[in-house]
């Protein structure tokens, strides 16, 4: 079993404050908000950066460089994840959020094939990579300084957080509304989705300002003069079996949210030719009833084992994953109704993992692992999910084929679930 998680996670009491939240979730959100940008306009992205004769080709490549910006994540998460462990949350929090703010708005202002050649994808996917590099610590340092901040409370915490982090998602799904709404068809595709990189981009570096009134966490504060001198070995060392588990857990909420923001809008107007207004209102629908669900999962998880949520949502989405897409298939689906059903059942999970992954590690490792288990899994089953769900249709020509991939996220966490440790919920 995984090792049982300290008793080191004492704040002073009052310190698990809505200001914290937010402020913890800011590049989470933008992480999230990206996603749906990308998702959003994947087609119009490959069109700039990959013209081709074929738009599912062209469609292909542009998830391809999606999917190539997760390879750097674990990397990232290997060295700020080691950082954080030695020299503190707040230093890394800060300095990751500057660079992916930086790197989104530079995406926004790229020239596409036609005006530099080749060069323009090659520099799109520097810049995923290095998005992809920074990303390696910010939602794993956003799951750490919560841990380490809400004590008892890190169950509810978690569910918050993340129900904040959603919150980029609504935006990008409302920027795309609007701008959906304002530009034509041929101004959309030409320069609609540089606004919304642009604004992205913008929004970060404010919030990057708001950032900087954080503090350190309590727990960190308590064992900064014995720091570990070499996390990443002690984490390797020690706590192998931890991280296995951790990216397994990791892989339903990954699956999940890779199709949901990358790969189902452009699979549903693309594919299944629904309407984008459509289309955006059930997945807005979705996000919504996942993000209010998650607060009251958080909050049963301070109450009960967290495993036995995780458990629940990932047997879930793996009995229902193939069902799930094969109903939105039919023509007269429902779609508002059927992706609220889905938000409900993902909602076990995701508001879940993030106190069970705090459970697994020790505050001397807790970063590294945590960024460890997240980056792996997240590269692993979200920035794969996109073109490996559209390459199941393409492969199939079966349009249910992604729910394959969703149930099997589902069958590895449901696994991880088995394998954590009982005293989860009592050893705090």
């Amino acid at each position: 079993m995984p090792p049982a998680p300290d008793s080191s996670l004492a704040p002073a009491p009052g310190t698990l404050s809505t200001r914290t939240l937010v402020l913890a979730s800011l590049g989470g959100a933008l992480e999230f908000y990206d996603f749906i940008v990308y998702g959003i306009f994947a087609a119009s992205i490959g069109a700039e950066f990959f013209p081709a004769s074929d738009p599912l080709v062209s469609l292909i490549l542009s998830f391809s460089v999606f999917a190539v910006g997760y390879l750097a994540r674990p990397l990232g998460g290997l060295v700020l994840g080691s950082l954080g462990d030695r020299a503190g949350r707040r230093m890394v929090f800060l300095r990751s959020l500057g660079a992916i703010s930086v790197v989104t708005l530079a995406i926004g202002l790229l020239p596409g094939y036609a005006t530099f050649g080749v060069l323009a994808p090659v520099l799109l996917v520097l810049l995923r990579l290095l998005q992809g590099f920074c990303l390696g610590g910010e939602l794993p340092g956003a799951i750490v300084y919560v841990a380490e901040t809400a004590g008892r409370r890190r169950g509810f915490g978690g569910g918050v957080l993340f129900a904040c982090v959603n919150a980029g998602v609504l935006a990008a799904t409302l920027v795309s509304l609007g701008l959906h709404t304002w530009l034509n068809a041929s101004s959309l595709a030409l320069y609609g989705w540089r606004i919304a990189f642009g604004l992205g981009g913008v929004a970060g570096l404010l919030g990057l300002l708001l950032r900087r009134q954080l503090g350190e966490t309590p727990a960190f504060a308590a064992i900064r003069a014995t720091h570990a001198r070499l996390p990443l070995a002690e984490l390797l060392r020690g706590h192998g079996r931890a991280v296995t588990v951790g990216v397994l857990a990791c892989a339903v909420v990954a699956g999940f949210n890779g199709l949901l923001f990358a790969h189902l809008p452009a699979h549903l107007v693309r594919v299944l030719h629904v309407d984008p207004a459509r289309a955006a209102w059930a997945q807005t629908i979705c996000l919504l009833v996942t993000s209010a669900a998650m607060v009251g999962v958080g909050w049963l998880g301070d109450r009960m084992p967290r495993r036995w949520l995780l458990r629940a949502g990932s047997a879930l989405m793996a009995l229902g994953g193939i069902g799930f897409y094969a109903a939105i298939a039919r023509p007269d689906a429902k779609l508002s109704g059927l992706f609220a059903l889905a938000g409900l059942a993902a909602a076990l999970a995701n508001g879940s993992f993030a106190a069970i992954l705090g459970d697994l590690f020790l505050t001397r490792v807790r970063f590294s692992g945590v960024a460890l288990s997240l980056n792996i899994g997240f590269t692993l089953f979200s920035g794969l999910a996109p073109l490996a769900a559209t390459s199941l249709t393409r492969a199939t020509g079966w349009d249910a084929a992604p729910g394959l991939f969703l149930a099997g996220c589902g069958a590895l966490s449901f696994a991880a679930s088995l394998l954590l440790p009982k005293a989860g919920v009592s050893a705090r």
